[in-house]
């Protein structure tokens, strides 16, 4: 006699038993790869988050001019004495969008009342600090940087002399304002 193996049946509770397993297995493959995607940054070039391209020199604003309202990306660009500079357009007391008053020449937050300078520099209200920067950086056609922030201090940058030279601002890259107090 050959002793081979007789295939055996499964019975109901085993096959409920894979069933469950495998569609856990299913979950589990489904919920890791929603998981991944989701935290995958998604800011594309041009969008909140990204790398914003302002213009070309030429095209920013006269020194000591109102500042440009950008929307879109959530920041004032400033052409000061100093140089320029993009300020984050979320005021730092509650997080309210702040405005400018061409009246005063300030910035001034509708909530609470902060004022801010031109450069984003505290005047007064509750908020704790001068308004946040991102990194502005100026390139040339080649895509050499010609300038840029300090990371560090968040001074303004220096407007070269080359006015082809391409504007960006990278939002991804806020830089907290200096305390007041």
């Amino acid at each position: 006699m050959t002793s081979e193996a007789i295939p055996q049946k499964i019975n109901r509770r085993e096959f409920l038993n894979l069933a469950w397993l495998a569609s856990l297995g299913f979950l589990t493959v489904n919920l890791a790869g929603i998981t991944y995607l989701f935290a995958m940054p998604r800011f594309k070039e041009g969008e909140f988050g990204g790398i914003f391209t302002i213009g070309r020199v030429s095209d920013l604003p006269a020194t000591g001019s109102a500042p440009l309202n950008y929307p879109k990306v959530k920041l004032w660009l400033s052409n000061t004495e100093k140089g320029v500079m993009a300020i984050y357009k979320v005021c730092t007391h509650l997080g309210c969008l702040y405005n400018w008053n061409e009246q005063e020449g300030k910035f001034a937050c509708p909530c609470h009342g902060s004022q801010f300078d031109t450069d984003g520099s505290y005047i007064r209200g509750p908020a704790p600090r001068s308004l946040d920067r991102f990194v502005v950086e100026i390139v040339n056609q080649e895509g050499v940087v010609l300038a840029a922030t300090d990371p560090e201090t968040g001074e303004p940058v220096p407007v070269p002399d080359d006015e082809n030279a391409i504007v960006r601002v990278d939002t991804g890259k806020r830089l907290t304002g200096p305390s007041h107090a």
